[in-house]
């Protein structure tokens, strides 16, 4: 096998003759000579002329081009179960890897299937209601499937991408996640594709018990586990996938009561920043950006006093929505649809806060980072007394001035004038302070500007808490037989790698 590249122009993509001719003339072989070929990424380079890079893979006759495929799934309906806590990405595919390897999952998710949620992510940004076990964070295909469906993933050790990925095109996203650089499946497509997961498990015999929040977990004489809903349900198992995100506080507080080991975990606060898409497109595209072209992203981390200041969850064509999981927070996220058509560019932008931040919180042992995001949510909260977001423009966020007038926002709750840079943590807010015109002034002309309104608070970006695990087994340090999984454990930051250490614990037990 040898691999190529062949660059074209936006617009004017390769078709496949052209692509045989470049193989046929990298191997040096007659045009007669049947040669195969797969492309194996695609990427866009904007740095001169907006260019697709496609890498090619270019196999000779006789030489084998394997074809990746998931294994298939076994019918488990009386075969051994393994309740698996959360229906997000880790619990999908842990739960799919059991099919594979002939175990029952049974998955109790707290929240609803990802329809009827939808109703309450609608309540939550028209009326201010807050369901705690329905929202953006909890429900059927976790945070993510309402964040865009991004894809990326700069993991390489946790296992193999195409795993996940396969998978998914196996239930309805487009094959074009296969070899884009950058996939993702977006906010209107992605349900579908979660309900037709859960199809699949149940139809192979597994379980799934929707409005069924864990209240405590406790493990018998013999070894197994007895996990109890909220409704007095109880579902047991030699083995428990623990999957239940980054927003499950109360999991977090029943470990401490029941003195099994945490720990406080380093985690990223900030805003979300919006930009008119439009500006966005120039900046990235310098000038050159036409409607034919990917709506631009951008990605950036620079250091600032000792502590790391970068983008999160960047949301191309996109909208803010709010994410809070209770009553008197206030916290914001990012989403896209497929299209990424939105006129306006919003992402995190965050600052790395680590335990030692924070002497004045060390009274809660390992749940100091867990009451200081509670405490700045409920301080933004407070700020407006509803989930209207405090907000003001980035030059005058970084001039110390109040925003006399802000721009339109996507944000449907609305936003309020305030003063963020007192509103939120020094130590968050200096770094942000300096950080904003440096990647205007060194990374990306026009980003610094007052077109760009600052909304706080972006503050799920993971866990603030880690569960500890043995790395090998994957079983928690202080209880065998319980695998803490995903992003809620600490163990992962976003789809992909959440269904990656899904599949690791899945192939552990």
């Amino acid at each position: 096998m040898k691999e190529i590249e062949i660059t074209c122009r936006l617009g004017n993509e390769p078709s496949a003759d052209e692509i045989k001719a470049a193989a046929v003339k990298a191997l040096g072989v007659s045009p007669k000579v049947d040669v195969r070929y797969r492309i194996a990424r695609r990427s866009v380079d904007a740095r001169n002329d907006v260019l697709y890079r496609y890498r090619i893979e270019v196999f000779r006759p006789g030489e084998v081009m394997e074809e990746y495929a998931p294994e298939p799934y076994m019918d488990v309906s009386a075969a051994e179960p393994v309740v698996i806590i959360g229906a997000g990405p880790a619990g999908m595919f842990a739960a799919l890897r059991l099919l594979m390897r002939g175990f029952k999952p049974v998955i109790m998710e707290r929240g609803k299937d990802v329809h009827k949620r939808k109703f309450d992510m609608a309540s939550l940004s028209k009326e201010g209601t807050v369901n705690p076990d329905s929202n953006y964070c909890f429900g059927e295909g976790g945070a993510g499937t309402f964040s865009d469906g991004k894809l990326y993933t700069r993991s390489s050790k946790r296992g193999d991408v195409r795993e996940v990925l396969f998978q998914l095109v196996r239930f309805g996203a487009d094959p074009s996640i296969l070899i884009d650089a950058h996939p993702h499946i977006g906010s209107d497509r992605l349900p579908s594709i979660v309900e037709n997961i859960r199809k699949c498990i149940i139809e192979h015999g597994g379980e799934y018990h929707f409005s069924s929040r864990a209240v405590d977990i406790s493990k018998r004489s013999d070894g197994s586990f007895d996990v109890t809903a909220e409704d007095g349900s109880v579902y047991s198992s030699k083995k428990v996938i623990l999957a239940t995100g980054h927003s499950a506080r109360d999991i977090y507080e029943m470990f401490w009561r029941k003195g099994w080991e945490i720990q406080a975990k380093g985690f990223a606060m900030g805003v979300r920043v919006e930009h008119p898409q439009s500006l966005i497109n120039r900046i990235q595209y310098h000038g050159k950006y036409q409607p034919y072209m990917p709506t631009a992203e951008y990605s950036f981390v620079t250091q600032i006093e000792g502590r790391g200041v970068f983008s999160f969850c960047m949301c191309p064509g996109g909208i803010l929505v709010p994410a809070a999981t209770a009553p008197g927070e206030l916290v914001l996220n990012g989403m896209s649809n497929s299209a990424r058509n939105s006129k306006w560019a919003n992402s995190g932008v965050v600052v790395s806060v680590e335990p030692e931040d924070l002497p004045e919180y060390a009274v809660h042992g390992p749940l100091a980072l867990l009451q200081f995001q509670k405490d700045v949510e409920k301080a933004m909260f407070d700020y407006t007394g509803s989930l209207k977001a405090p907000a003001q423009r980035m030059m005058d966020f970084c001039r110390r001035v109040p925003s006399s007038g802000l721009p339109a926002t996507s944000y449907h709750p609305g936003a309020v004038s305030a003063p963020l840079h007192e509103l939120l943590p020094e130590h968050v807010s200096l770094r942000l302070k300096y950080a904003f015109p440096q990647i205007g002034n060194k990374k990306m002309h026009g980003y610094y500007t007052n077109e760009a309104l600052l909304l706080g608070v972006e503050s799920r970006t993971s866990s603030p808490v880690r569960i500890p695990r043995d790395p090998d087994t994957l079983e928690h340090t202080g209880v065998s037989g319980l695998y803490p999984c995903g992003e809620g454990a600490g163990y992962a930051g976003g789809i992909v790698s959440s269904a990656l250490d899904g599949i690791n614990c899945a192939s552990k037990i």
